[in-house]
């Protein structure tokens, strides 16, 4: 397998994964509709990787568009499917607007690759379809019931693909993955957004006087300090993993991805001091919406099956994500 469809590579773990594979000898083609994201980071894995991207700016919602990119590359070997809005807030807020774009963008891909004969897919899901979880760590056979529209619009398309791969022998795996953070260690790539969704961009972006403070939304969750705990993997080591699933493809599989241990908003905040030498201010406000008190991954099918672990540890995750803010302390606009 050597040439991928990169979907939404212009954005955070979409542009890892990207310089991943590039790095691993593997042809790639990008298509994204910078909704997320701009064309800089695809300059910048061109410039880390010393290899060339082969960008389209297609919009998923775009059925003919991404059907024309598939048959004039008509060589693409397996698609990673990174495209799609991911605010939890936002699609509490907005569920119409997360129900068709995630769906219908993600039906129009299927449709396409199956227009031209490719079964091959790597879906980027997330740990929320797991909800309020029952069991933590999280298994794969966890109950999966989503609190958000979100988590529903990735457990919808799971069950697309599961059923697809029923029907149609089609090798699809899942990654639900977790918590992801940090940046490339050179600070060349790292999370961008237009305005912070996730706790550590926002961390980042008070800690380099962007913003005034941090808000912790809720300190009486049943966790240690109160406040939420999460399992936060190292984007680097999510990059590696969506190779390792390119490499093992055989069927429906779904994985958990991530490190199995949780950090709580406070302990990420505190880690966020040392490492940055600035004093972070914080303030309390209500819960939100959707969110649970805590969600840890059991990722040892992974490591069975595909041999794949995170390496990276906290400091690993904070000191590359300081050093990415630092060097860029306006994001891509830098």
């Amino acid at each position: 397998m050597k040439k991928i469809l990169v979907t939404g590579g212009a954005g955070y773990i979409g542009s890892h994964t990207t310089l991943a594979l590039l790095n691993q000898g593997y042809e790639v083609v990008v298509v994204d509709n910078f909704c997320n994201s701009c064309i800089e980071p695809i300059k910048r894995v061109e410039k880390l990787s010393d290899k060339k991207v082969s960008f389209y700016e297609v919009d998923l919602m775009d059925e003919t568009a991404i059907l024309d990119v598939l048959q004039k590359e008509n060589d693409i070997d397996a698609v990673i499917h990174f495209a799609g809005l991911k605010a939890v807030g936002e699609s509490v807020e907005q569920p119409i607007m997360y129900y068709e774009n995630n769906i219908t963008g993600t039906l129009n891909l299927l449709k396409s690759m199956k227009a031209v004969n490719l079964s091959k897919i790597v879906f980027s899901s997330s740990a929320t379809v797991y909800g309020d979880a029952e069991v933590i760590p999280c298994k794969e056979t966890n109950k999966v019931q989503p609190t958000n529209p979100y988590g529903q619009t990735k457990l919808m398309m799971e069950q697309i693909l599961t059923d697809l791969s029923k029907a149609d022998n089609w090798d699809v795996t899942i990654l639900r993955y977790f918590n992801p953070v940090g940046a490339h260690p050179s600070g060349e790539i790292g999370e961008d957004p237009k305005y912070p969704n996730n706790l550590l961009p926002f961390v980042q972006q008070v800690a380099a006087g962007i913003r005034e403070k941090v808000m912790i939304f809720g300190d009486d969750y049943d966790t240690p300090d109160g406040t939420g705990v999460r399992d936060y993997i190292h984007v680097m080591d999510l990059a590696t993993a969506h190779v390792a699933a390119v490499r093992h493809m055989d069927g429906l599989r779904i994985y958990n991805v991530g490190t199995g241990r949780g950090y709580s908003v406070i302990e990420m905040i505190n880690a966020f001091r040392t490492i940055s030498g600035q004093a972070i201010l914080t303030e309390v406000a209500p819960r939100r919406t959707g969110d649970v008190a805590s969600l840890t991954a059991d990722a040892s099918l992974i490591l069975k099956d595909l041999n794949w672990q995170a390496s990276l540890n906290l400091n690993d995750m904070v000191t590359d994500a300081w050093k990415w803010q630092s060097q860029n302390p306006k994001g891509f606009l830098s």
